[in-house]
């Protein structure tokens, strides 16, 4: 029975009598309400259950893995480089992306279970300061492996979920900010984003003419690094193993204006049956040949008062920096919102498609969807978490995040049947990873128990079996 320190009129106290936190209610009923955590071998994320299934059926954090050398004494070792993967795998993919967390989840059950451990009578899981270790570790070819086996693992998937069906193939290629706060390695002040920073560079994927584009790499670099930086070594790595997985599908690439650089737009120009759309500037002699159909727009603006464009395409050549004649495609707008005045917007791309100038166009503007990608990664999966001194510890970081986008976008991928088929990662991590479970062991097998009351569950159901589960 629960001893009162004071008396009970209104409010709540709490009790440290025991271990566990108590806290009581005397009105929120008519009974007197008592919340105790109290409840041994339980766990808020029974859900990651899914995530298991899902890495298990791709092997990513084991292909992961190997990739790094241990330089540990094998005698000392308590925790294999194969665990911590896992561990700093699902801890980032559950919303845990600081190594800080480690020491919170060292007990909890179900991520004991998430890297191969009992989740009863097994060890704690490694603390912060061994995750920090393993996070320091890896060096520069570890990691250029990683970055390359992470997109092998993405091609051999989507490879074997289509296979003959993927006409096209596309790839888009975007940096993005990474404000930093403290003394970080390769940290820079950047002019156009007023802040200290790294500048990630991001790739995507996209099949066909599905909506959604797929995560293939990401590269850590410095704050001063240019736009363009990275992209052409990490294209000769990809390219081959693009067209290795899909010897049949056509291969195109989408790339913004801070990509068109003459020695980018020269070794896109060598490549065998690629297709190129990049951005350009509005530089002045396209502007002075984009002239009538700027007016052309303005036209029908005062025709129709209504956003319009006219399209429309130039052979074009640099006096000093390109070898040859280019395909530009331009785009003339007067662009109409409410409660403002018109105003024009004429932009630029140069590619070698053979399409119409308003296909080209129409297909580039598409390339959007990767700034979506982007902010998943940053908004509900914290890439942009690099806080270590080391820039090669952030490195590693940004591949593990990178990695855990990978099996949510596959959890996504499963659960296409369900009313999450278009949910984002806070979205899926919310409704089917974050569920109460308590879990028992015995010597036969482990039973985890699920809240019978969840509205989610038949969604839940669907997604398991579709991950290898067996209905029972």
């Amino acid at each position: 029975m629960l001893r009162h320190p004071f008396p009970l009129n209104k409010g709540l106290f709490v009790t440290t009598d025991s271990t566990a936190q108590t806290v009581f209610f005397p009105d929120l009923i008519s009974k007197p309400v008592v919340a105790a955590f109290d409840q041994a071998h339980s766990s808020s994320h029974g859900g990651a259950l899914l995530l298991k299934a899902i890495d298990e059926q791709l092997g990513l954090s084991e292909q992961l893995a190997e990739c790094l050398r241990d330089g540990r004494q094998a005698g000392k070792v308590r925790h294999g480089l194969s665990e911590l993967v896992q561990q700093r795998l699902f801890a980032i993919a559950l919303g845990y992306p600081d190594g800080n967390d480690s020491n919170e989840l060292a007990d909890d059950p179900i991520h004991k279970m998430l890297v191969g451990r009992s989740p009863v009578l097994g060890e704690r899981l490694a603390s912060q300061s061994t995750v920090s270790r393993f996070e320091n570790a890896p060096g520069r070819v570890e990691l250029y492996q990683l970055v390359e086996t992470i997109a092998d693992v993405v091609l051999d998937r989507h490879r074997r979920r289509l296979g003959r069906r993927a006409k096209v193939v596309s790839l888009d290629f975007d940096p993005t900010v990474d404000p930093t706060h403290g003394q970080q390695a390769f940290s820079f002040y950047h002019g156009h984003y007023r802040t200290h920073c790294f500048l990630p560079l991001v790739g995507t994927i996209q099949f066909n003419r599905e909506s959604k584009q797929r995560i293939l790499c990401s590269v850590l670099r410095p704050g001063d690094s240019r736009a363009a930086l990275g992209l052409l070594p990490l294209l000769e790595r990809l390219l081959p193993k693009v067209r290795s997985a899909f010897p049949k599908a056509r291969i195109r690439i989408r790339l913004d204006g801070g990509f068109g650089t003459p020695e980018v737009l020269d070794f896109l120009d060598e490549l065998a049956g690629v297709e190129y759309v990049v951005g350009l500037a509005n530089w002045a002699p396209l502007k002075k040949r984009a002239k009538k159909a700027q007016a052309e727009a303005k036209r029908a603006h005062r025709r129709t008062g209504r956003t319009t464009q006219v399209f429309g395409e130039t052979e074009y050549q640099t006096k000093t920096t390109w070898p040859h004649p280019r395909r530009v495609i331009y785009k003339a707008e007067m662009v109409d919102y409410p409660g403002r005045d018109p105003r024009p917007n004429l932009r630029f791309v140069v590619t070698n498609m053979n399409r119409t100038p308003k296909g080209v166009y129409t297909w580039y503007c598409q390339r959007g969807d990767s700034e979506n990608r982007i902010k998943e990664l940053k908004g509900g999966l914290a890439m942009d978490r690099t806080s270590c001194s080391s820039f090669l510890a952030n490195q590693f970081r940004v591949q593990l995040t990178v990695a855990a986008y990978v099996l949510l976008q596959e959890l996504a991928q499963q659960a296409r049947h369900t009313k999450y088929r278009d949910a984002q990662v806070t979205r899926l991590r919310e409704k089917l990873l974050k569920l109460p479970a308590w879990v028992e062991e015995s010597v036969r097998r482990v039973v985890v128990h699920l809240p019978a009351s969840w509205l989610g569950e038949s969604d839940w159901h669907r997604v398991a079996v579709a991950v290898g589960a067996a209905p029972g």
